[in-house]
Protein backbone atom coordinates (compact mmCIF):
# COMPACT_ATOMS: atom_id res chain seq x y z
CA UNK A 1 0.00 0.00 0.00
CA UNK A 2 1.03 3.26 -0.71
CA UNK A 3 1.31 6.86 1.74
CA UNK A 4 -2.16 8.95 2.01
CA UNK A 5 -4.67 10.38 -0.07
CA UNK A 6 -6.23 13.41 0.92
CA UNK A 7 -9.98 13.19 -0.56
CA UNK A 8 -11.92 16.22 -0.91
CA UNK A 9 -16.08 15.99 -1.95
CA UNK A 10 -18.50 18.41 -3.58
CA UNK A 11 -21.42 20.31 -2.15
CA UNK A 12 -22.11 22.74 -4.30
CA UNK A 13 -20.51 26.88 -2.87
CA UNK A 14 -21.65 26.37 0.57
CA UNK A 15 -20.42 23.10 0.92
CA UNK A 16 -17.10 23.94 -0.40
CA UNK A 17 -16.65 26.91 1.32
CA UNK A 18 -17.19 24.85 4.75
CA UNK A 19 -14.32 22.60 2.87
CA UNK A 20 -11.82 25.07 2.55
CA UNK A 21 -12.75 26.01 6.28
CA UNK A 22 -11.45 22.43 7.36
CA UNK A 23 -8.28 22.58 5.15
CA UNK A 24 -7.53 25.86 6.91
CA UNK A 25 -8.54 24.25 10.41
CA UNK A 26 -6.34 21.29 10.14
CA UNK A 27 -3.29 23.21 8.30
CA UNK A 28 -3.41 26.30 11.27
CA UNK A 29 -3.63 22.96 13.71
CA UNK A 30 -0.39 21.47 12.71
CA UNK A 31 -1.40 18.69 10.10
CA UNK A 32 0.79 18.87 7.10
CA UNK A 33 -1.03 18.30 3.92
CA UNK A 34 1.47 18.56 2.03
CA UNK A 35 2.22 15.22 3.17
CA UNK A 36 -0.35 13.45 0.98
CA UNK A 37 1.03 11.81 -2.18
CA UNK A 38 -2.02 12.42 -3.96
CA UNK A 39 -5.23 14.52 -4.10
CA UNK A 40 -8.33 13.42 -5.53
CA UNK A 41 -11.30 15.44 -6.22
CA UNK A 42 -15.14 16.03 -7.02
CA UNK A 43 -17.30 19.04 -7.78
CA UNK A 44 -16.07 21.98 -5.36
CA UNK A 45 -13.53 19.44 -4.31
CA UNK A 46 -11.83 19.10 -7.75
CA UNK A 47 -11.47 23.13 -7.73
CA UNK A 48 -9.70 23.33 -4.68
CA UNK A 49 -7.73 20.10 -4.61
CA UNK A 50 -6.84 21.33 -8.39
CA UNK A 51 -5.17 24.44 -6.63
CA UNK A 52 -3.93 23.22 -3.69
CA UNK A 53 -2.15 20.51 -5.66
CA UNK A 54 -0.79 23.67 -7.57
CA UNK A 55 0.41 25.42 -4.38
CA UNK A 56 -2.30 27.58 -3.07
CA UNK A 57 -2.04 27.64 0.84
CA UNK A 58 -5.27 26.39 2.70
CA UNK A 59 -4.59 29.84 4.63
CA UNK A 60 -5.32 31.46 1.14
CA UNK A 61 -8.26 29.59 0.08
CA UNK A 62 -10.19 30.17 3.61
CA UNK A 63 -9.22 33.66 3.39
CA UNK A 64 -10.74 34.33 -0.34
CA UNK A 65 -13.64 32.63 1.61
CA UNK A 66 -14.34 35.02 3.96
CA UNK A 67 -13.91 38.34 1.92
CA UNK A 68 -16.41 36.74 -0.33
CA UNK A 69 -14.46 35.56 -3.31
CA UNK A 70 -14.55 32.67 -5.44
CA UNK A 71 -18.12 33.60 -6.39
CA UNK A 72 -20.25 31.43 -8.64
CA UNK A 73 -23.87 32.19 -9.39
CA UNK A 74 -25.31 28.52 -9.98
CA UNK A 75 -28.82 30.18 -10.36
CA UNK A 76 -30.85 26.98 -9.21
CA UNK A 77 -34.86 26.93 -10.47
CA UNK A 78 -37.38 24.52 -8.90
CA UNK A 79 -38.08 23.36 -11.85
CA UNK A 80 -34.21 21.94 -12.42
CA UNK A 81 -34.79 20.53 -8.87
CA UNK A 82 -37.55 18.74 -9.20
CA UNK A 83 -36.25 17.34 -12.86
CA UNK A 84 -33.08 16.50 -10.70
CA UNK A 85 -34.79 14.76 -8.00
CA UNK A 86 -37.58 12.81 -10.11
CA UNK A 87 -34.36 12.02 -12.50
CA UNK A 88 -31.60 10.58 -9.65
CA UNK A 89 -35.09 9.08 -7.48
CA UNK A 90 -36.72 7.20 -10.21
CA UNK A 91 -34.82 3.85 -9.66
CA UNK A 92 -33.12 1.65 -6.97
CA UNK A 93 -30.56 0.21 -8.74
CA UNK A 94 -27.02 3.32 -8.55
CA UNK A 95 -26.47 2.04 -12.22
CA UNK A 96 -29.66 3.17 -13.53
CA UNK A 97 -30.15 6.18 -11.34
CA UNK A 98 -26.65 7.69 -12.60
CA UNK A 99 -27.67 6.98 -16.70
CA UNK A 100 -31.45 8.39 -15.43
CA UNK A 101 -29.61 11.55 -14.64
CA UNK A 102 -27.18 11.43 -17.34
CA UNK A 103 -30.23 11.44 -19.61
CA UNK A 104 -31.91 14.09 -18.08
CA UNK A 105 -28.66 16.49 -18.48
CA UNK A 106 -28.20 15.56 -21.95
CA UNK A 107 -31.79 16.72 -22.43
CA UNK A 108 -31.65 20.24 -20.47
CA UNK A 109 -31.79 23.37 -21.50
CA UNK A 110 -28.81 25.25 -19.89
CA UNK A 111 -25.75 27.81 -20.50
CA UNK A 112 -23.54 27.12 -23.31
CA UNK A 113 -20.49 24.95 -22.33
CA UNK A 114 -18.62 27.70 -22.89
CA UNK A 115 -19.98 29.51 -20.68
CA UNK A 116 -19.08 26.94 -17.68
CA UNK A 117 -15.50 26.37 -18.85
CA UNK A 118 -14.97 30.19 -18.15
CA UNK A 119 -16.82 30.13 -14.75
CA UNK A 120 -14.22 27.53 -14.32
CA UNK A 121 -10.97 28.91 -15.65
CA UNK A 122 -11.53 31.62 -13.10
CA UNK A 123 -12.36 29.51 -10.08
CA UNK A 124 -9.15 27.82 -10.85
CA UNK A 125 -7.66 31.33 -10.36
CA UNK A 126 -4.46 30.79 -12.94
CA UNK A 127 -4.15 27.36 -12.53
CA UNK A 128 -4.43 25.92 -16.36
CA UNK A 129 -1.81 23.29 -16.53
CA UNK A 130 -1.40 19.79 -14.56
CA UNK A 131 0.61 20.32 -11.29
CA UNK A 132 3.53 18.22 -10.24
CA UNK A 133 2.06 17.13 -6.98
CA UNK A 134 -0.28 13.75 -8.13
CA UNK A 135 -4.28 15.18 -8.99
CA UNK A 136 -6.76 12.85 -9.31
CA UNK A 137 -10.00 14.43 -10.92
CA UNK A 138 -13.55 12.49 -10.62
CA UNK A 139 -16.37 12.80 -13.39
CA UNK A 140 -19.06 10.77 -14.16
CA UNK A 141 -20.28 9.47 -17.66
CA UNK A 142 -23.41 11.01 -19.14
CA UNK A 143 -24.09 8.36 -21.03
CA UNK A 144 -22.93 5.10 -19.07
CA UNK A 145 -23.49 6.65 -15.51
CA UNK A 146 -19.56 5.32 -14.63
CA UNK A 147 -17.26 7.52 -12.57
CA UNK A 148 -13.62 8.19 -14.17
CA UNK A 149 -10.74 9.80 -12.56
CA UNK A 150 -8.95 12.02 -15.03
CA UNK A 151 -5.11 13.18 -13.70
CA UNK A 152 -2.16 14.44 -16.23
CA UNK A 153 -1.45 10.96 -17.34
CA UNK A 154 -5.14 10.56 -19.13
CA UNK A 155 -4.75 13.35 -22.35
CA UNK A 156 -6.95 15.56 -21.23
CA UNK A 157 -6.78 19.25 -19.84
CA UNK A 158 -6.88 20.52 -16.66
CA UNK A 159 -9.64 22.83 -17.14
CA UNK A 160 -11.47 20.85 -18.69
CA UNK A 161 -11.43 17.99 -16.28
CA UNK A 162 -12.62 20.14 -13.69
CA UNK A 163 -15.26 21.55 -15.86
CA UNK A 164 -16.28 17.77 -15.93
CA UNK A 165 -16.15 17.43 -12.25
CA UNK A 166 -18.03 20.86 -12.14
CA UNK A 167 -21.14 20.06 -14.45
CA UNK A 168 -23.79 20.06 -12.29
CA UNK A 169 -26.88 18.04 -14.13
CA UNK A 170 -29.42 20.33 -15.47
CA UNK A 171 -27.44 23.32 -14.28
CA UNK A 172 -24.41 23.21 -16.31
CA UNK A 173 -23.88 21.11 -19.51
CA UNK A 174 -22.40 17.92 -19.14
CA UNK A 175 -18.57 18.91 -20.36
CA UNK A 176 -17.31 17.49 -23.36
CA UNK A 177 -13.98 15.25 -22.89
CA UNK A 178 -12.28 12.71 -24.51
CA UNK A 179 -14.93 12.53 -27.23
CA UNK A 180 -17.43 11.52 -24.37
CA UNK A 181 -19.85 13.67 -22.32
CA UNK A 182 -19.45 14.01 -18.30
CA UNK A 183 -21.39 15.60 -15.56
CA UNK A 184 -20.15 16.30 -12.32
CA UNK A 185 -18.01 13.52 -9.88
CA UNK A 186 -20.38 13.99 -7.20
CA UNK A 187 -23.44 12.90 -9.19
CA UNK A 188 -23.22 9.01 -7.89
CA UNK A 189 -20.52 9.25 -4.32
CA UNK A 190 -20.23 12.70 -3.51
CA UNK A 191 -16.55 12.25 -2.17
CA UNK A 192 -14.48 10.00 -3.94
CA UNK A 193 -13.06 7.43 -1.56
CA UNK A 194 -12.99 4.79 -3.97
CA UNK A 195 -9.85 6.07 -5.42
CA UNK A 196 -8.15 6.17 -2.25
CA UNK A 197 -7.77 2.30 -2.86
CA UNK A 198 -4.15 0.94 -1.66
CA UNK A 199 -3.41 3.95 0.27
CA UNK A 200 -2.43 3.36 3.81
CA UNK A 201 -4.16 6.32 5.12
CA UNK A 202 -7.02 8.45 3.74
CA UNK A 203 -7.83 12.18 5.14
CA UNK A 204 -11.68 12.36 3.55
CA UNK A 205 -13.41 16.27 3.78
CA UNK A 206 -16.66 15.33 2.91
CA UNK A 207 -19.02 18.36 2.36
CA UNK A 208 -22.06 16.55 1.21
CA UNK A 209 -21.98 12.99 3.12
CA UNK A 210 -24.64 11.64 0.36
CA UNK A 211 -25.44 12.06 -3.16
CA UNK A 212 -29.36 12.06 -4.39
CA UNK A 213 -30.35 8.80 -5.30
CA UNK A 214 -29.40 5.03 -4.32
CA UNK A 215 -25.72 6.07 -3.71
CA UNK A 216 -23.20 5.25 -1.37
CA UNK A 217 -22.55 7.35 1.56
CA UNK A 218 -18.92 8.27 2.11
CA UNK A 219 -18.99 6.76 5.61
CA UNK A 220 -20.11 3.00 3.53
CA UNK A 221 -16.67 4.00 1.27
CA UNK A 222 -14.34 5.00 4.43
CA UNK A 223 -15.70 1.71 6.37
CA UNK A 224 -14.66 -0.19 2.94
CA UNK A 225 -11.65 1.28 2.97
CA UNK A 226 -11.22 0.43 6.77
CA UNK A 227 -12.34 -3.02 5.82
CA UNK A 228 -9.50 -3.15 3.92
CA UNK A 229 -6.43 -2.39 6.22
CA UNK A 230 -6.68 1.77 5.55
CA UNK A 231 -6.36 4.43 8.62
CA UNK A 232 -9.29 6.51 7.59
CA UNK A 233 -10.31 9.97 8.83
CA UNK A 234 -13.56 11.12 7.14
CA UNK A 235 -14.90 14.53 8.42
CA UNK A 236 -18.41 15.36 7.73
CA UNK A 237 -20.44 18.95 9.09
CA UNK A 238 -21.48 18.48 12.58
CA UNK A 239 -24.06 20.06 13.60
CA UNK A 240 -23.24 23.49 14.27
CA UNK A 241 -21.34 23.40 10.62
CA UNK A 242 -24.94 22.31 9.06
CA UNK A 243 -26.71 25.30 10.66
CA UNK A 244 -24.21 27.48 9.40
CA UNK A 245 -24.33 25.82 5.93
CA UNK A 246 -28.24 25.89 5.65
CA UNK A 247 -30.04 23.81 3.15
CA UNK A 248 -28.91 25.73 -0.24
CA UNK A 249 -25.96 24.87 -0.91
CA UNK A 250 -26.01 27.60 -3.82
CA UNK A 251 -26.26 30.78 -1.11
CA UNK A 252 -23.09 32.82 -1.61
CA UNK A 253 -24.12 34.60 1.42
CA UNK A 254 -23.58 31.84 3.60
CA UNK A 255 -19.99 30.93 2.54
CA UNK A 256 -18.13 33.11 5.34
CA UNK A 257 -20.11 31.52 7.56
CA UNK A 258 -19.59 27.86 6.48
CA UNK A 259 -15.81 28.37 6.07
CA UNK A 260 -15.74 29.74 9.66
CA UNK A 261 -17.63 26.95 11.21
CA UNK A 262 -15.27 24.35 8.90
CA UNK A 263 -12.20 26.00 10.25
CA UNK A 264 -13.72 25.27 14.35
CA UNK A 265 -14.51 21.85 13.45
CA UNK A 266 -11.58 21.11 12.28
CA UNK A 267 -9.17 22.73 15.08
CA UNK A 268 -11.52 20.66 17.51
CA UNK A 269 -10.63 16.79 15.74
CA UNK A 270 -7.26 17.57 14.31
CA UNK A 271 -5.68 15.64 17.10
CA UNK A 272 -7.79 12.86 16.57
CA UNK A 273 -7.16 12.95 13.02
CA UNK A 274 -3.36 13.02 13.25
CA UNK A 275 -3.46 9.57 16.10
CA UNK A 276 -5.45 8.39 12.91
CA UNK A 277 -3.75 9.28 10.18
CA UNK A 278 -0.38 7.75 12.28
CA UNK A 279 -1.99 4.16 12.51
Amino acid sequence: MDGTALVLGGGGPVGGAWLVGVLAGLADAGLDLDRAEVVVGASAGAIFGARLAAGESPRALYERQLAEDDRVELGVTLSQTVRFLWAALGSRDPDRSARRLGRAALRARTVPEAESLDTVRTLLRGVREWPGRPLRIAAVDAVTGETALFDREAGVGLVEAVAASCAVPLVWPPATLAGRRWMDGGSRETTPLDAARGYRRVLAVSPLPSAVGPHRSAHRQADALRAGGAAVALLTPDRTARRAMGRDMTANHRRPAAARAGHAQATGAADAIARTLKG
